[in-house]
C-alpha cells in the first residue's frame, strides 16, 4: 500500500509538472519573439544590402589598396602595402572579409529564391552576383574556400579550399552560375517584381546583359587555359551584352553623407596620403590624355597647373616628402563624389574585352572599331571630353602593340577599381608597371594576395594545405589562369 501510494504520488507529480510546464510554455515563441525584429529577412532587403555594401566597400578598397598595386597612386605614409608587404593592410588591403560577408548574404537570397516560389525572381540576380563576387575573390587570392563556404548553418565553419580551375569551371561555379542565372531570368514568368535592385531598378533584361558581359570577362580571363573562341563568337553574334553607358551595372554615389564615396569621409591627413604615381603620370602624359585633370589635381607648388607623380613604395622613414610637390587625388574623389559610381561592369569594359578577343583572333570582328568605341565610352564615363585627335595620335590602336594599347586604356579607365588593373597586368603584362622605390618583396611585383592571418587562426588545417600549395602563402605564386 505504501508503494502504491508512492506510485500515485509520483504520477500525480508528473502530471502536475507537465501541466505547469505546458501552462508556462504556452505561447512561449510568441512571448519571446521581438515583434520589431523579423525572423527572416526579405530578399529585396538583402539584395539592396549586398549590392550597396559590396560596391561601396570594394570601391574604397579598389582606391586605397588596389590603386597602389596597380600603380595608379602612391602612398606617402602608412605604406607597407605600397611597398608590397601585403600581409600588413593599413588604410585598405583586406578584401577577404568584405567578399565573404557579401557572398554569405547573397547565398541567403539564392536559398530563399530556390525554396519559395514567391521569391523565384531573385534566383537569376543572386546567381549572377555570386559569380561576380566569386570571380573577384579567386582572381585576387587563387584557390579559396568556395563549395563549402558562405552557407551559414548549413555547412562546416572550417571549409576546405577549392582549386581556382574548379571554381571557374565546376558545377555551381562561376560560369555555371552565370548560365543558370541567365536561364532563370529568361524563364521567369511570374508577376512579382524584382525589388531592392539598385543596379537596374528591377529590369531583368539589364541583369541578362550584365551576365553576358560577365561571361565574356570570365572567358577572356581564363583564355590562356582553354580556347574560348566558340563561346565568345556566339556571345558576340547574339549581341545581348552591356553596349551603352546607359546600360552599365553601376550605382551612383552622392556628394554628401551617408552615401558618398568613403574617401570623402576620411580625415584630410588620410586623404592626402594618396598622390599621383609616377607610372600613371607618365602613361597619361605620353598619351596626351586630359583625364589626368579628372583623376588628379595640379601639385600645389606648380606655377602652371602641372601634375607631378611619385614612384610607388617609398621608405617613409628614410625619405622626406613635401606634399606640395605632388598631385593629390582629384575633386571627384572627395568634394564631388556625386560624379562617381560604384562600378560592377560597364560598356567600355565590355568593348575593351571584345577588342582584345578580336585582336587575339577569338572572334571575327573589327578590333579597331571596338577599341575606339571603348575609349570613347571610357572618356564619357569619366566626364572628360575626348580630344579630336586622341584616337589618331599616340593612343591609336595601330600605334605600337595593339594588345598593350587595349589593356593600357582599360587600365586607365579602371581607376577606383585598381584591383582590376592589377589583375589585368598579371594576366597580360600590360601596362608595364615599375620596380618600386623600397620594395619589401625583393623588387618583385606580387601576382596574388596572401590569405589573411585570420584564416590561419580560424581555419588552420585547411589554410595550412592551401599555404603549402602556394609556396607558404607566397604573393609571388601565380594563380591558375596566370600559369602559362
Amino acid at each position: 500500500m505504501k508503494n502504491r501510494n508512492k506510485t500515485i504520488s509520483i504520477v500525480f507529480t508528473l502530471v502536475l509538472s507537465t501541466a505547469l510546464f505546458q501552462a508556462c510554455t504556452k505561447d512561449f515563441e510568441g512571448i519571446n519573439t521581438n515583434p520589431n525584429q523579423p525572423i527572416a529577412v526579405e530578399p529585396n532587403l538583402l539584395l539592396r544590402q549586398v549590392i550597396y555594401d559590396y560596391g561601396e566597400q570594394m570601391s574604397y578598397e579598389g582606391f586605397t589598396a588596389g590603386n597602389l598595386l596597380g600603380q595608379y597612386s602612391t602612398a606617402l605614409d602608412f605604406n607597407l602595402f605600397d611597398r608590397h608587404d601585403l600581409k600588413s593592410p593599413q588604410l585598405g588591403g583586406n578584401p577577404w572579409p568584405i567578399i565573404y560577408k557579401n557572398l554569405r548574404d547573397n547565398e541567403s537570397i539564392l536559398e530563399l529564391a530556390l525554396e519559395n516560389p514567391t521569391h523565384e525572381v531573385y534566383e537569376g540576380p543572386s546567381r549572377i552576383l555570386k559569380a561576380y563576387m566569386a570571380m573577384a575573390l579567386t582572381d585576387l587570392f587563387g584557390d579559396v574556400p568556395y563549395y563549402e563556404a558562405f552557407r551559414g548553418d548549413a555547412a562546416t565553419v572550417t571549409p576546405s579550399y577549392d582549386a581556382q580551375e574548379a571554381i571557374y569551371l565546376g558545377e555551381e561555379g562561376i560560369l555555371d552560375n552565370i548560365d543558370k542565372g541567365i536561364t532563370a531570368l529568361e524563364n521567369y514568368e511570374g508577376t512579382i517584381a524584382l525589388e531592392g535592385d539598385i543596379l537596374f531598378e528591377g529590369d531583368l533584361e539589364g541583369w541578362i546583359r550584365f551576365a553576358n558581359s560577365l561571361k565574356l570577362k570570365a572567358l577572356v580571363r581564363i583564355g590562356s587555359q582553354q580556347d574560348p573562341s566558340t563561346e565568345l563568337q556566339a556571345l558576340f553574334d547574339a549581341g545581348n551584352f552591356i553596349s551603352l553607358n546607359e546600360e552599365n551595372a553601376v550605382f551612383d554615389f552622392t556628394n554628401g553623407e551617408p552615401n558618398n564615396f568613403r574617401l570623402a569621409r576620411l580625415r584630410i591627413g588620410d586623404f592626402n596620403n594618396f598622390v599621383l604615381s609616377e607610372t600613371m603620370e607618365d602613361i597619361l602624359k605620353d598619351l596626351e590624355d586630359p583625364r589626368i585633370a579628372t583623376f588628379y589635381r595640379p601639385f600645389a607648388n606648380s606655377d602652371s597647373a602641372e601634375f607631378n607623380g611619385l614612384l610607388n613604395g617609398i621608405d617613409a622613414s628614410q625619405t622626406s616628402i613635401n606634399l606640395a610637390d605632388y598631385s593629390l587625388a582629384g575633386t571627384i574623389f572627395r568634394e564631388e563624389t556625386g560624379r562617381l559610381d560604384a562600378n560592377f561592369m560597364t560598356a567600355w569594359e565590355t568593348h575593351f574585352l571584345w577588342a582584345e578577343a578580336a585582336e587575339r583572333g577569338w572572334i571575327t570582328a573589327n578590333s579597331t572599331a571596338l577599341y575606339n568605341t571603348a575609349v570613347t565610352q571610357a572618356f564619357a564615363y569619366w566626364g572628360t571630353d575626348l580630344p579630336e585627335n586622341y584616337l589618331t595620335g599616340p593612343a591609336a590602336l595601330a600605334n605600337g602593340d595593339a594588345l598593350q594599347q587595349i589593356i593600357t586604356q582599360k587600365w586607365i579607365a579602371n581607376t577606383i577599381n585598381g584591383y582590376e588593373g592589377w589583375i589585368e597586368f598579371r594576366r597580360t603584362g600590360f601596362p608595364q608597371l615599375r620596380t618600386i622605390s623600397a620594395s619589401l618583396n625583393n623588387d618583385v611585383i606580387p601576382v596574388r594576395m596572401p590569405y589573411p592571418a585570420e584564416e590561419q587562426a580560424l581555419n588552420a588545417e585547411n589554410h595550412e594545405e592551401a599555404a603549402a600549395n602556394t609556396n607558404d602563402n607566397s604573393i609571388n605564386t601565380p594563380v591558375w589562369w596566370d600559369n602559362d
